[in-house]
């Protein structure tokens, strides 16, 4: 059974979460999650609900995107009794690792993971969490490299989709999405 959030619940949430205009550069409104994460309320909510989603789906890992990703996707994990593994810029983990590149608006990016992060489990059963999906670059890349280990990428969680940037479709080619909000 698929555990999805009624409008007023989604309402609820959405008036948690504070837009700051001309951040970071003129003309962006950036969608500021910290107002819900200090929500204990609001923030337990949200957990409660991907708990429910999620704790049929047999996963073995949750990956979370560098850096708000690592908030929900830990978690997560913790509610799960699962493993956690961090999606980080380039050059910040210390051991071996696979990256992907990606492109920015004026340039390109990369993250990584490790190459033994999910060597644990045969066949691992991953979900992939951030808070954001925009342009999509960032999650596609990480999407690309988590299936690069052979792990089964089994969903793709968002907790905010900013449709006018059309990131949905970059990524929707690599596993299912769920998006939490829609703006």
């Amino acid at each position: 059974m698929e555990v999805i959030l009624s409008e007023k619940e989604k309402q609820y949430l959405l008036s948690t979460i504070r837009d700051i205009k001309g951040f970071p550069k003129p003309g962006i409104i950036f969608k500021d999650i910290t107002t819900l994460l200090n929500d204990a309320k609001a923030f337990n909510f949200l957990m409660e609900h991907l708990e429910q989603r999620y704790k049929s789906y047999n996963l073995d890992f949750v990956a979370g995107i560098d850096s708000r990703g690592f908030i929900f996707g830990a978690a997560l994990a913790d509610r799960l009794k699962i493993g956690f593994v961090p999606v980080r810029k380039k050059g910040k983990l210390p051991s071996t690792t696979i990256c992907e590149k990606y492109e920015l608006e004026y340039g390109f990016d990369e993250v990584e993971i490790h190459i033994d992060a999910f060597c644990s489990i045969k066949n691992p059963r991953v979900l992939l969490i951030d808070d954001l999906l925009a342009t999509g670059g960032t999650a596609k890349a990480a999407s690309t490299i988590i299936k690069k280990t052979n792990a089964n990428l089994v969903e793709m969680c968002f907790l905010i989709h900013l449709k006018e940037f059309g990131g949905l479709k970059k990524v929707q080619k690599n596993a299912p999405v769920y998006n939490i909000l829609e703006v």
